[in-house]
């Protein structure tokens, strides 16, 4: 699959958004400050994401950071310095752990390109988004600690959901981040790359899911999102439930259709 350029949405100060066939591009472009999020941005973050939810024509997201150094270095402190109350940091704090949700929910795969450092609010980008792919220079971890706080854009939640609670407690406990390897050990990644590699990589991972039929993409990250909440037996019957939903669809009979007959099967989300 081949990806032409439908034009570019650069309507923002902080980000980059644009478009590439079914692919949408989310860039953080404040390299100054090494990408970190603030107020402003995530603001931004949000509006593109609800053009991505919104258009049919898109079916991946990639997040990455602008520059060489910085996918998202945290958030910006210097905004969070000046809440001098707890009330206004948690209102702050909500806000960000709801535009994360929405990344994580958004019935789309998006993939992280961890181009550099995604620390605090950087790392909990990448865990909000489906798929974590790291350039070699990645260093991820959740440094709040240091600061006198704990992640707040659900870093405490998300990460042992993904490299189990003994090693995220070690990670949030100690403030220290760890390289791409060892992020690839403990599955916090999925794939490490060469650094002029990491774009090529993760579009090649988004020209795939590209090819797989929408619904049942969106389907299968429910039935994974929300089963890990459910007791097995209750999660295996909502497994069967989506299952059982899929086999209405057309994209079901073309997949099926297209086995038999030996071509590649052309998924319309229907």
């Amino acid at each position: 699959m081949k990806f032409e350029r439908k034009g570019m949405v650069n309507l923002y100060k902080n980000i980059i958004f644009e478009t590439k066939g079914a692919v949408a591009y989310l860039t953080i472009n404040r390299a100054a400050v090494l990408n970190a999020l603030n107020g402003e941005t995530l603001a931004e973050i949000a509006q593109a994401l609800d053009k991505v939810k919104a258009d049919p024509q898109i079916r991946v997201l990639i997040v990455t950071g602008a520059g060489e150094k910085s996918f998202v270095a945290g958030a910006d402190i210097k905004e969070l310095e000046q809440f001098k109350s707890g009330y206004g940091c948690r209102a702050y704090v909500k806000r960000g752990q709801e535009i994360f949700r929405i990344l994580e929910t958004l019935g789309k795969p998006s993939i992280a390109a961890i181009n550099g450092f995604a620390l605090g609010g950087g790392c909990e980008l990448a865990l909000a988004c489906t798929i974590r792919i790291a350039a070699e220079k990645a260093k991820i971890g959740l440094p709040e600690i240091t600061l006198g706080i704990i992640p707040g854009y659900g870093g405490t939640q998300r990460l042992p959901r993904v490299i189990g609670r003994g090693k995220a407690l070690e990670m949030i406990l100690s403030g220290l981040p760890v390289n791409a390897q060892e992020a690839l050990r403990i599955g916090l990644v999925s794939k490490v790359v060469p650094d002029d590699q990491l774009m090529k990589e993760a579009e090649k991972m988004a020209e795939l899911l590209c090819k797989r039929a929408p619904i049942a993409m969106r389907l299968a990250m429910e039935a994974v999102g929300d089963g890990i909440e459910m007791s097995i037996d209750d999660a295996l019957s909502y497994e069967a439930n989506m299952l059982a939903i899929l086999f209405e669809t057309e994209d079901k009979k073309e997949g099926m259709r297209a086995f038999i007959e030996k071509r590649p099967p052309a998924f319309r989300g229907e």
